[in-house]
């Protein structure tokens, strides 16, 4: 479902997730798409189109999370909420391995997210190489 975010909340969120994905932290700049703005909680489910409910996502996590509020952490096998954006800290729930191509999770929520938008999939892993080599990645968090 699409549907329209105003310009000045649009240029909010943008800058709030330092146009990056909210969630892979992939940088827009280095890719050739377009990133979206995605409803945290989802519109189907009652959410609202409000700053607190938007983040800047990359079309895969974007596409991947869809309408999903929770996963399966694979370490625990409980079902968990899904990282919030807006209302948690990446860093508290996710770390870069040491090659700084893939996404540890710290937390069942971390490991939930990491596994349910597949942010460790190999294509990206591999562009996530040649964007540390190129000393672009990973973005600073503020």
């Amino acid at each position: 479902m699409s549907v329209y975010i105003r310009v000045e909340l649009q240029r909010q969120i943008r800058a709030r997730f330092g146009e990056c994905c909210a969630y892979c932290r992939t940088a827009e700049f280095l890719t050739a798409m377009t990133f979206e703005f995605e409803h945290i909680r989802p519109l189907a489910v009652g959410g609202d189109t409000i700053f607190e409910n938007l983040c800047f996502a990359c079309p895969s996590c974007n596409r991947y999370k869809g309408d999903r509020q929770s996963a399966i952490d694979p370490q625990s096998g409980e079902t968990v909420a899904l990282f919030h954006p807006q209302a948690q800290v990446w860093q508290e729930h996710f770390a870069w391995d040491e090659s700084r191509t893939q996404m540890n999770g710290l937390t069942a929520i971390g490991r939930a997210t990491i596994e349910a938008l597949q942010m460790n999939r190999q294509a990206l892993v591999r562009a996530r190489a040649m964007w540390v080599k190129l000393g672009e990645h990973p973005p600073a968090l503020d």
